[in-house]
């Protein structure tokens, strides 16, 4: 990969989490960098709670749509809505 497609950031970790990185890098026989990333693309994939692609449909309208304005008085207005 061209060193165009990266992006160097920093993170502060604790230190002893830091030894543990390069411990278990040492283990695996593979870079601290290589186990970051790998642990960064799994929680990627994995992805989590996401935003309802629609739009929840409610119940009809109170009043249909005629696309025209309208006005109504409270009193119009109570009578089409059921109040606990």
């Amino acid at each position: 990969m061209k060193s165009s497609e990266f992006i160097r950031t920093s993170v502060d970790i604790p230190r002893r989490l830091h030894r543990d990185l390069h411990e278990a890098a040492n283990r695996r026989g593979c870079s601290a960098r290589q186990l970051i990333l790998q642990g960064i693309e799994r929680v990627v994939a994995e992805g989590g709670p996401r935003r309802p692609k629609r739009r929840l449909s409610l119940d009809r309208p109170i009043v249909p749509s005629t696309g025209k304005p309208f006005a109504f008085t409270n009193s119009e207005i109570y009578q089409l809505i059921e109040f606990p």
